[in-house]
């Protein structure tokens, strides 16, 4: 024997053998040179083989690492280290390799173990998702709940992991409740697709009586109509945005001509009446200006010229109606009770009274004219007037009794 190491020798005729647990294996041959030479040749062999499962011995604790691969490459190496041809402990590399074995069993069993709870965390992902969709299901916020269940179904897709059966009975209860919102939610537009058209007839109607009574220069009852049909139109619902601003625009145009035709007439019969204040004004300072002390007879006579010429001037402003027809009283009681005082009475019946008779009496017609009309300003300054001018004619007869 020329020369030994601890795990092994060279023999005197050049092979190389490495010492194991079972004894002496050959291993190779050394003839090239010095046998020390020889010895460090295969023990860094060893060395290499050594390095390869430290690698492994690594690699196994990394997070990253593939325990199927790690253990594919000790078992080569393991197959190998009956043969190899180092020099060195190979029962502790075989050793150390078996602890990789076993470290990939544990991440192996670890790995098994995250899948499972990631399984369950996935499932119980998507079991919210369903129970948030079978709440939504019963809303009626249609746009909002339609984009949510969109972005259920986009985030379903990327949940991973889930055995087969529970993901198909989850997607088959997410599927019912989208289906259960897509038949309200179309129930509900059809219904109201329904509802649109019926509301769109009625507003075409509302609309074609508007145009028709848009001449019509009966004020009062033709305004209480446009005041109904508002309220018709109001109430009808909505007809859809296109339909409605179309229909709209008519109703409205037919509204705006009457109204407009009818705020012309009021304020020409404004301006009428407003001359006819002032007609009558001119005609109470004349009258107040009588002096039937002085001249009785002329008072009277000239009181009758201005009865005559007030009651053609016709209607003045209903506010100032009661003040006119007390000052023209007041000037007809002073005429009057002049007389009572003359040494000239009279027997004939006062021309207060005649007039105050002729006045209730044209009231009268005018009062059962604007009912027939349906003029319903004109009836009730007409009842005013009458009521006024009842009461004036009561007092004038009890003054000449």
């Amino acid at each position: 024997m020329r020369l030994m190491s601890e795990w092994g020798r060279i023999a005197d005729d050049g092979t190389v053998y490495v010492r194991t647990a079972d004894g002496e294996r050959a291993i190779g041959s050394w003839q090239a040179g010095p046998v020390e030479e020889g010895l460090a040749y295969y023990e860094r062999r060893y060395e290499d083989v050594a390095a390869e499962v430290g690698i492994l011995e690594a690699r196994i604790t990394s997070p990253s690492a593939d325990p199927k691969a790690v253990a594919s490459a000790v078992r080569k190496l393991q197959a190998l280290l009956p043969t190899a041809s180092v020099l060195g402990d190979l029962a502790a590399l075989d050793s150390r390799l078996a602890a990789v074995l076993a470290k990939v069993d544990e991440r192996r069993a670890e790995q098994v173990a995250a899948k499972q709870q990631a399984a369950v965390a996935a499932a119980d992902r998507k079991r919210g998702l369903v129970e948030e969709a079978e709440r939504l299901a019963a809303g009626t916020d249609w746009r909002a709940t339609g984009d949510r269940f969109r972005a259920i179904v986009e985030e379903w897709k990327t949940i991973r992991g889930v055995d087969r059966k529970t993901d198909t009975e989850l997607w088959e209860r997410l599927s019912a409740s989208r289906r259960d919102f897509d038949r309200r939610r179309r129930g509900h537009f059809a219904e109201l697709d329904k509802q649109r058209e019926g509301a769109a007839a009625q507003k075409e109607r509302l609309a074609a009586e508007a145009e028709k009574i848009a001449a019509s220069e009966e004020w009062a009852p033709t305004a209480r109509r446009f005041k109904e049909l508002m309220a018709e139109w109001k109430a009808a619902g909505r007809a859809g945005r296109e339909a409605d601003d179309a229909l709209w625009a008519r109703f409205k145009t037919a509204q705006d001509e009457f109204f407009g035709k009818r705020s012309e007439a009021l304020s020409a019969r404004d301006a009428e009446f407003t001359g006819n204040l002032q007609a009558k004004e001119a005609l109470l300072a004349e009258a107040e200006s009588l002096d039937p002390a002085s001249d009785l007879d002329g008072a009277r006579k000239r009181l009758r010229v201005i009865h005559d010429k007030w009651e053609k001037i016709g209607k003045v402003p209903r506010e100032s109606m009661g003040s006119l027809e007390q000052r023209l009283a007041a000037v007809e009681q002073k005429v009057r009770e002049a007389g009572t005082t003359s040494r000239h009475v009279t027997v004939t019946e006062s021309p207060l009274v005649i007039r105050l008779r002729e006045s209730v009496t044209k009231l009268e017609a005018r009062l059962a004219r604007a009912k027939t009309s349906g003029d319903d300003r004109l009836a009730g300054e007409t009842e005013q007037a009458l009521t006024t001018q009842r009461e004036w004619l009561a007092q004038a007869e009890q003054s000449t009794t």
